[in-house]
């Protein structure tokens, strides 16, 4: 578990798009063009990935092992996938930075205490 650690704490900081990415394969097993729908919906429109974009990131994230490919639907000709051990662990480091930020955030007084959460 510490060599899985100490590589995914290598792929910190994450992109946006990236870590909604990772949150949304923690649901479960999801292709291409259901990604870009929940990752529009879980960020309140905040992040949009573009179709164009969507495989680039696809393709690098798969290529870093945070993501797998897990399937095909055949019937729809749509390839499905999944969130590795790595992407996992990169997902849950991420939201521990972040949580640090909003911790720091709340401290100086940039947001109240109950703002994001």
């Amino acid at each position: 578990m510490a060599d899985l650690t100490h590589a995914a704490q290598a792929q910190l900081p994450l992109k946006p798009a990236d870590f909604q990415i990772l949150l949304v394969l923690l649901e479960g097993d999801l292709h291409g063009y259901g990604l870009m729908q929940r990752v529009e919906e879980q960020s309140s429109g905040r992040v949009r990935l573009e179709v164009g974009s969507l495989y680039r990131l696809i393709a690098r994230m798969t290529d870093e092992g945070l993501i797998e490919r897990a399937g095909d639907d055949e019937e729809y000709r749509r390839r499905t996938y999944a969130i590795t051990d790595m992407g996992r662990e990169v997902a849950r480091l991420e939201a521990e930075r972040l949580a640090d930020v909003l911790r720091t955030a709340r401290n100086r007084n940039l947001l109240s205490r109950s703002e994001g959460r």
